[in-house]
């Protein structure tokens, strides 16, 4: 699709519940699901299309600029002293920050019930305060995903299908097993389905946190679809790191959603920057990773970064010298930066097409994007069960997964296998993850396809 698509045009009045792509059926499912917790942006979303979500009533700001934020904002900030009282009891979201929680220097900014982001930083703007702040000094919260949003931020493509138990591998457990040995890579996502990962020899050794979208079989009602939308996304991609570093240690842990929130009893690929920054602190300190692989981000209004996540960067990952993270482009097909694939600290995934000659159709693209790898119908471990599609064209039907395998495509799949790539050289060379990564990119360069750009290749084996 060419960037034109980003044109500005009149929505149809039941946007985006009138789904007509799986973008917007992605969306929808999300405002539905938590009308009260999140915000659609930009502003004017209802007629040029979602770009991003983030908290609703929320400002975050640099913690020495808090103060100016809330003067000039005025009674439009919640105030304990009135009836938008802070009282955790009254909020929808039981796992908001409260108001002037300060993580990595960054502050939370309460604004009363039904003032919305978008118009409170409207108002800093027609008073002045965004002039005279620097750049990001006062930022929205986003919200992060693996999925959603009308206009692509995506990070699968597509939703899986069922393929046969003799379906090969794609890619193929990698020639030399001994790549990766040595290497922990953390995969942040939906969770581990053990079953599906102890059936497979491949992924003998594989860790992590339960799937909260893998539900128990009904026994009263089999047919019962069991598997809720992005189930397996974590388990697919930690059988797509063990083809290409087979004796790397993968684990999977939980973060979209966060296990023991409100939000893991209704999984839909998401979390805030609030809780994604603390599930990768408390992987940096439990897991001792040596790379992480993130098949999440978002988009940002005006090409702004986001915050809280960089202020972590800045403040704690950093500091972790040996440590690399990569991250999905996401599926806009676009040009525009997609983050944090596109800050310089993170190592950006692209996807190729089937064809491996090709950029994916639904894949990223730009400068930014560090290296393309293949993404495109690849076929990995997932689990067993029916799932309810809700995306078009599939919309209404039912895929029943009996093999422990899929097939699916996405820039989500394009980074566990550049993460592989990393954690295979770092076993070969001795190198440490960020020195690794450099290697990789530079290899992906001098192989590089006119028209596409820097390319990375698991092993195929011989033809």
């Amino acid at each position: 699709m060419p960037e034109e698509a980003e044109s500005r045009h009149e929505r149809p009045r039941g946007y985006p519940y009138d789904a007509e792509t799986p973008q917007e059926a992605q969306a929808a499912a999300i405002l539905a699901a938590y009308p009260q917790e999140i915000e659609p942006g930009p502003a004017d979303w209802a007629t040029t299309g979602i770009q991003y979500f983030v908290r609703r009533d929320y400002l975050v700001a640099e913690e020495e600029y808090a103060d100016r934020v809330r003067r000039v904002l005025g009674d439009v900030v919640a105030n304990p002293d009135r009836d938008d009282n802070d009282d955790d009891r009254e909020r929808p979201d039981p796992d908001a920050p409260a108001d002037g929680a300060v993580t990595y220097g960054i502050e939370w900014i309460r604004l009363r019930p039904g003032v919305g982001a978008h118009r409170a930083m409207d108002l800093l703007d027609q008073r002045g305060l965004l002039a005279r702040l620097p750049e990001e000094a006062v930022n929205f919260e986003y919200v992060v995903h693996i999925a959603p949003i009308n206009t692509g931020t995506i990070c699968p493509a597509d939703e899986p299908e069922p393929v046969y138990s003799d379906t090969p591998l794609d890619p193929p457990v990698a020639g030399d097993r001994r790549a990766g040995a040595g290497v922990r890579v953390v995969v942040v996502d939906t969770g581990l389905d053990r079953p599906t990962a102890l059936a497979h020899s491949w992924m003998a050794g594989v860790i992590g946190d339960p799937d909260p979208g893998v539900l128990p079989v009904n026994p009263n009602n089999p047919k019962q679809s069991n598997l809720k939308t992005y189930a397996g996304h974590g388990t697919f991609i930690a059988g797509l790191i063990r083809c290409v570093a087979p004796a790397a240690e993968v684990t999977v842990r939980a973060a979209f959603p966060p296990s023991g929130t409100a939000y893991a009893a209704k999984p839909l690929g998401l979390t805030f920057e609030w809780q994604m920054v603390r599930s990768l602190a408390q992987t940096l300190d439990d897991d001792h990773p040596d790379v992480i692989s993130l098949s999440a981000g978002t988009r940002a209004q005006h090409g702004r970064r986001l915050t809280v996540i960089h202020r972590f960067w800045e403040r704690k990952l950093s500091r972790y010298k040996g440590v690399v993270l990569v991250a999905a482009a996401g599926n806009d097909r676009r040009r525009t930066p997609f983050h944090p694939a596109a800050d310089k600290w993170a190592v950006s995934a692209g996807a190729l097409s089937a064809n491996l000659r090709n950029r994916a159709s639904f894949s990223n693209y730009g400068a930014w994007v560090d290296a393309y790898a293949p993404g495109e119908s690849l076929v990995s471990a997932f689990p067993n069960g029916q799932l309810d599609y809700h995306e078009p064209p599939r919309k209404g039907n039912v895929g029943v997964f009996t093999t422990g395998l899929a097939r699916w495509s996405g820039t989500s799949f394009a980074t566990p296998i550049l993460a592989g790539l990393i954690a295979a050289r770092m076993s070969r060379t001795g190198e440490g993850g960020p020195d690794a990564a450099r290697s990789m990119i530079d290899e992906a360069r001098r192989t590089a396809i006119p028209g596409v750009g820097a390319v990375a290749l698991p092993d195929y084996g011989t033809p």
